[in-house]
């Protein structure tokens, strides 16, 4: 034990005294090395070696700095982290400006490094706050694992939001370990995680006495492994009851982003599609049939003939539900303005629109570009008119069903943001296109992201994606059934039933929130003693 110490000392010092480029190219490594932890690989054991070297990246620092410089310097330490960690996190966006490789190639690196460094900026206010709030030792761990979990939240919801990658989902191959969101959501998951993988720093900390070091890392590790033993037990006693008289299909056509929007392509998509939902199921017959994001090729309104020839893929006394594109044009003073929606329908066999659903959380530069006086470019997506935001989030009845709540592609990554409270849903439902980003670890993040929605809540989830992962997730996260990345194929599946509320379903992000308050608290006092 002493000896694995006094490696640790020495590691320390050699990380502490670090200066200059060697200093923030550790960094950069150490959050690209956290990546690893996350979907698909899910090799969580480097976490530890990560926030271990970013713990000690803040607590040193130039010699004989000024309190200022001590804080820059911890700021750019963080700030890099977290260059490395986006960069080597969100690489597969870059595959979405190769679709139209002609006309957005060339923003490639703007788009992964730029946004890199953007989100960067909040690791690296939780290094400042760190160093500036907590002393150093145990309390300045405890307040980097405070810091961390509030810095998800606001990104969560600051400048439109994109909590994408929380640490938290690096639990996502473990059905036990993710219970714990039912109860905290995945916030709370990413702060005992990076508790347990931080708290392993003191170990290096001569200030620190040696048993003490020991307790201080080991007990982050015991709570997580009281996490999983209480996920067991609650899966232990889970049941797998469907919904009578519901039968599912789900269609994954997999068409290429390339080709989807081709006109001399649209007959044959909408083929393949209907194909797929007429497949000779081996068991029950489907009563509802599942349609990906922007599925159909036409726009419904006022298309008599497109609803006809949709409700023939939906089954009597059920129904067809389909991603669509929706269009209106509305007076704007002397002139008229055209307005574009990325929708959801739900069509009946008897030629009718029983339901829909505008996507209100929109992509920013790839459904609209916001501040265009700025940014003179077009969205990605295709066309020149930007997306509208529906009015938000709601439930949609379902004949022959339960009512839903849609979210449309990245709507479901949004924790505590997926169902209406005032009129809660029976499941949801998430139709995304992941083409988008082709064979790389985008679809993987999306899917595991999506999953900890259906435990949070204790309502399945249904996932139908043009391609991508599709699949029927339980509402304890456990997966059903699910496809292949880049397969064409129809999924056949009952509809679990859902749970009762669960604690963060009523009390959303209040746990985790309060728990990180006294975790600063705690951090601070002695700054207050001070």
């Amino acid at each position: 034990m002493s000896g694995l110490s006094v490696i640790a000392e020495r590691l320390r010092d050699a990380v502490i005294r670090l200066a200059g480029r060697r200093r923030y190219g550790l960094a950069a490594l150490a959050g690209a090395a956290a990546v690893l932890a996350l979907p698909p690989v899910h090799f969580v054991a480097a976490l530890l070696p990560a926030f271990i070297v970013l713990v000690w990246l803040i607590d040193g620092g130039p010699e004989h700095a000024t309190r200022r410089r001590a804080l820059i310097s911890a700021g750019l330490a963080g700030w890099c982290f977290g260059i490395g960690y986006f960069v080597a996190g969100l690489y597969w966006i870059s595959f979405s400006f190769l679709v139209d490789a002609r006309t957005f190639a060339w923003m490639i690196p703007f788009a992964v490094i730029g946004l890199a460094a953007l989100l960067g900026f909040y690791f690296a206010l939780v290094a400042v706050l760190t160093r500036l709030w907590a002393p150093a030792g145990p309390l300045r761990v405890l307040g980097f694992a405070g810091f961390w979990a509030g810095a998800e939240w606001v990104r969560g919801w600051a400048l439109t939001g994109f909590p994408w990658n929380l640490i938290g989902t690096a639990w996502t191959f473990s059905d036990s370990m993710i219970q714990a969101a039912a109860f905290g959501g995945t916030y709370l998951l990413s702060l005992l995680t990076v508790a347990a993988a931080s708290f392993p720093a003191l170990l290096g900390d001569r200030n620190v006495p040696l048993r003490g070091r020991w307790v201080w890392s080991g007990a982050p590790l015991v709570i997580l492994a009281v996490v999983w033993g209480a996920g067991a037990q609650r899966l232990a006693s889970a049941n797998m009851d469907a919904v009578e008289n519901v039968r599912l299909r789900l269609v994954q056509p997999n068409i290429a982003q390339r080709d989807k929007w081709r006109p001399e392509l649209l007959g044959r998509h909408l083929a393949t599609l209907r194909t797929l939902s007429r497949h000779p199921a081996p068991g029950a017959r489907p009563t509802h049939v599942i349609w990906p994001e922007t599925a159909v090729p036409f726009f419904l309104d006022g298309d008599r003939q497109g609803v006809a020839a949709l409700a023939r893929a939906a089954p009597a006394g059920g129904a067809l539900i389909s991603g669509a594109l929706r269009t209106s044009t509305e007076p704007e003073g002397a002139a008229a303005r055209r307005r574009l929606w990325n929708s959801l329908a739900v069509v009946t066999a008897d030629e009718r629109i029983a339901g829909s659903y505008d996507k209100h959380h929109l992509v920013p530069f790839g459904e609209y570009v916001p501040f265009r006086s700025v940014f003179r470019m077009d969205k990605i997506t295709a066309g020149r008119t930007d997306f509208s935001p529906g009015p938000g989030l709601r439930s949609i009845d379902l004949p022959g069903g339960p009512a839903f709540s849609p979210l449309i592609c990245y709507e479901a990554i949004f924790p505590g943001r997926a169902v209406d409270g005032a009129d809660r849903p029976g499941w949801l439902l998430n139709l995304t296109n992941d083409a988008w980003f082709g064979t790389s670890s985008g679809p993987y993040q999306h899917f595991a992201s999506t999953r900890l929605r259906a435990v949070e809540e204790g309502l399945p989830l249904v996932r139908v994606a043009n391609t991508g992962i599709s699949g029927v997730v339980d509402p304890y996260g456990r997966i059903v059934v699910r496809s292949k990345l880049n397969q064409a194929v129809a999924l056949d599946s009952g509809l679990p039933d859902a749970l009762s509320p669960t604690f963060y379903a009523a009390w959303g992000n209040w746990v985790p929130l309060s728990l990180v308050l006294i975790v600063l608290a705690a951090a601070g006092i002695r700054r207050y003693e001070k």
